[in-house]
């Protein structure tokens, strides 16, 4: 074990740089006047934070990247290169110097130094009489060990600092669970249960233990094969038994988990809070995968998607392997959701190109044309813009809508976007058309360009997620009747549509399990923890083929490490770089 001591950003982040209480209030519960701005103030920058956690080139981006799930090629040897750092995350050939990994360390930690902050704060406020804070502190006692989480899971280690004027401690394996169990049961019997997503909770932080007791034997040793043991699978089954039989429902809708007001769903428990107009609100998990050539929200031409992230061919057979003949589309509700119908007269696009099509397209009004949802495949249709930019309406001022033209990369022979199955780093599979793409995410109606003002909350944690955990405890534990059971209730529950309903399974096992959380959880941020924790992260799959368990956790940023130089020893490197 490592038992030194170091400044809790390794040098990269002061204190005295990254906390004021002139942060802008994100999550719309956090106001107030009087003793609660002091609340506020301390907790705001928190949570405001996460925003920069998450994001899509941030943590967000190293977990889909890292996986089976997501690959990133340099788009048309134009886009996406940024130094190779998404090629070589997604090849687990990532160096210390890499970008992707050294701004998700950057950004963890920086969150993670305000919440310890905010907890020296509320800690002097409640000794001073001041009852509101008590709640908020111990908020920010969980949020320490949700943030110390994801640097445990991404480097194996977490940082151990009581006070703004102490150095932090790092510890790895057994004494870095013990330390997060112990933080989160000093407050998951009195934090309260009464705010919104926005805001850590009990059942916020039962969940969080759960996560922590799923995933102790990979904490435990990293490398090695995990050794789960059955008082952990017990404890991961009380502590999700608890969410379940608590207040939340899983959503009859799939895709209104990450629509507009999905703050109000009774499936999420917690989130990052987007509602407002703040220009610091973004749709980056919608926009990111998109086409660029798409306008998702006509109202506002300027809006786009990037043709970033696409599903990689291995992640989609998986869904073939599930259903066989039946199309994934038609067999299960979380696959697809086909929101721009097209009219049954114009499905066939037989001998119609970019260059006869003027009359081939439908009208919508603008505010209510939504593009499809889950995993987009082949041609995409929407608004098409003339040559001085402006949207291509209908005699009654809608929209028309267009098989979507591809500008980006066809060239002078003008051909529509066709998302195409084959994605990888040769040059046709790195074209800005390649790769069926992910639309989970609504791009919310607030958003006037590509990437501000958005109203749907990042999700998480939720229902769904707990419902997955307690089956693989379970199953791990060995009541297969029981894991099964709680798959069902999941997958029959996403029912609005009842043609695409889930049909219960039959029989459940490891393998089933791990597939059934990534038709569930994918373009969470989950599927590489899930890799790992099911033994998988050392298979083949698309432009992957690096079989060394020491990839597990990601490299120390050198820039950390040179940080903490002054102390030689207090940051040593991950194994294996």
């Amino acid at each position: 074990m490592f038992n030194k001591t170091l400044l809790i950003a390794a040098g990269i982040v002061a204190f005295s740089s990254c906390t004021t209480l002139e942060e802008e209030v994100l999550d719309e519960s956090l106001t107030g006047t009087g003793q609660a701005e002091v609340i506020s103030g301390s907790i705001a920058p928190v949570y405001g934070n996460l925003r920069y956690v998450w994001r899509h080139t941030n943590n967000f981006g190293l977990q889909e990247v890292a996986s089976d799930e997501g690959i990133l090629p340099y788009r048309g040897g134009t886009d996406w290169f940024d130094g190779g750092k998404f090629i070589a995350v997604h090849q687990h050939l990532m160096t210390p110097g890499n970008g992707l990994v050294g701004d998700t360390w950057s950004n963890i930690t920086q969150t993670l130094s305000r919440a310890i902050l905010a907890e020296e704060r509320l800690q002097l406020e409640v000794e001073n009489g001041n009852s509101a804070a008590q709640d908020p502190l111990y908020e920010m006692v969980a949020m320490k060990a949700y943030l110390n989480m994801l640097a445990l899971d991404n480097w194996g280690l977490v940082f151990r600092k009581e006070s703004s004027d102490d150095f932090s401690e790092i510890l790895r394996g057994e004494e870095a669970v013990e330390y997060l169990e112990s933080e989160l049961l000093s407050v998951v019997d009195v934090i309260n249960s009464d705010k919104g997503p926005g805001r850590l909770n009990r059942y916020a932080v039962e969940a969080l233990l759960a996560r922590l007791y799923l995933n102790a034997a990979v904490y435990r040793d990293p490398y090695g094969t995990p050794d789960f043991r059955q008082e952990d699978m017990d404890k991961v089954i009380e502590y999700t038994s608890n969410i379940i039989d608590g207040p939340y429902e899983l959503s009859s809708e799939y895709f209104d988990l990450f629509s507009d007001d999905n703050n109000s769903s009774p499936e999420i428990i917690f989130s990052l809070d987007q509602r407002g107009v703040l220009q610091t609100e973004h749709s980056r998990w919608a926009y990111w995968s998109m086409s660029g050539d798409q306008v998702p929200r006509p109202e506002f031409p300027s809006t786009r998607g990037t043709d970033a992230v696409a599903a990689t061919p291995d992640f989609y057979q998986s869904w073939v392997d599930a259903y066989g003949d039946v199309d994934p589309a038609d067999a299960d509700a979380r696959f697809f959701k086909e929101n721009t119908v097209i009219p049954e007269d114009l499905r066939d696009l037989s001998g119609v190109n970019p260059n006869n099509d003027a009359d081939h397209y439908y009208c919508v009004e603008a505010s209510e044309f939504e593009v499809d949802r889950g995993i987009l495949r082949n041609i995409i249709w929407g608004p098409r813009k003339d040559e001085s930019g402006n949207i291509m309406t209908c005699d009654d001022g809608s929209v028309r809508i267009y098989p979507v033209i591809n500008r980006r990369s066809s060239g002078a022979d003008l051909r529509y976007v066709d998302h195409t199955l084959k994605v990888d780093f040769t040059t046709e599979g790195s074209l800005h058309n390649a790769g069926y793409r992910f639309s989970k995410y609504q791009f919310s109606h607030t958003a006037p360009n590509c990437c501000y003002y958005s109203s749907v909350d990042l999700v998480l944690i939720r229902l769904g997620e707990i419902y997955l955990m307690r089956a693989e405890a379970k199953l791990r534990n060995g009541d297969n009747a029981g894991a099964l059971a709680d798959v069902n209730t999941l997958r029959t529950s996403r029912d609005a549509r009842p043609a695409q309903t889930p049909a219960p399974l039959d029989a459940i096992n490891l393998d089933v399990l791990f597939r059934e959380s990534g038709f569930e959880l994918y373009w969470e941020g989950h599927r590489r923890t899930y890799q790992i924790r099911y033994g998988k992260y050392e298979d083949s799959w698309t432009e992957k083929n690096d079989t060394d368990v020491n990839k597990r956790l990601f490299p120390i940023p050198q820039r950390a490490i040179d940080g903490a130089s002054s102390q030689p020893g207090f940051l040593e490197q991950n194994a294996g770089y």
